[in-house]
């Protein structure tokens, strides 16, 4: 019987190895997997290079994986913010390195990662100091800069709802960075917020299907957790 689901986010992390590639998603704060990273800390792992979207809020989620001086490297779109001030300290420091990636091109590198495409051409970034290094060439009168996929041993995203066979489906904006990531992982592991029955998630509902999926963890949210335990419970 296929059943993905561990018992805590401590066992779903638990063989992330030193020097670790690590796609985190989450939008800021919306679809960040909090709980795995805080476990990931626990667990020990470093030298890890991460590639999100931004490089953390405030000194919790991704931010706090960086003060614990876990991450050699982070690859992202949005470094600075008004609240990133673990990364300022790092990187003003040379205690970590950074490669910026405009948005676009970071989620189709990891989209291309998930759908085995070995390169893309990209007009995004020619010309600038991104595209230092970088093949060129003119497609019809117009430059491009050659692009390669992003892979991940690991990737650490949430969802709000998953079954046994690892479907799942977001909330809202929380979908963000999710779906393709778990694609381009060797290792998807994803904390849901609610667990669903086989057949309870609406196929055509249903964003990032299972087989992209190896371990699913059931976190509810603590507003939530003893709201409704006996609805919470018949789902389980």
């Amino acid at each position: 019987m296929i059943d993905k689901f561990v018992d805590s986010a401590r066992a779903a992390v638990a063989d992330v190895p030193d020097g670790a590639t690590i796609l985190i998603g989450g939008f800021g704060g919306a679809g960040m997997p909090h709980e795995l990273i805080e476990a990931l800390i626990e667990q020990g792992a470093r030298d890890l290079q991460v590639v999100s979207n931004n490089a953390g809020n405030g000194e919790t989620g991704l931010a706090a994986l960086l003060k614990a001086g876990r991450v050699r490297k982070i690859v992202c779109s949005f470094p600075r913010q008004v609240d990133s001030q673990v990364f300022d300290q790092l990187y003003r420091s040379g205690a970590i390195e950074t490669e910026i990636v405009p948005q676009g091109n970071l989620a189709e590198r990891i989209r291309a990662a998930g759908a085995g495409i070995g390169a893309f051409y990209t007009p995004t970034g020619f010309g600038t100091t991104l595209a230092h290094g970088k093949e060129t060439r003119v497609i019809d009168g117009r430059n491009y800069v050659l692009e390669y996929p992003i892979h991940g041993d690991f990737a650490l995203i949430r969802a709000e709802r998953g079954d046994r066979w690892g479907n799942l489906v977001y909330r809202k904006a929380a979908r963000n960075f999710g779906p393709i990531m778990a694609s381009a992982a060797r290792c998807a592991v994803v904390q849901v917020s609610e667990r669903a029955e086989l057949g309870e998630l609406d196929p055509e509902h249903i964003v990032t299907p299972g087989i992209f999926v190896q371990r699913v963890v059931c976190i509810p949210p603590p507003a939530r957790a003893g709201a409704q335990p006996a609805a919470q419970e018949a789902r389980r």
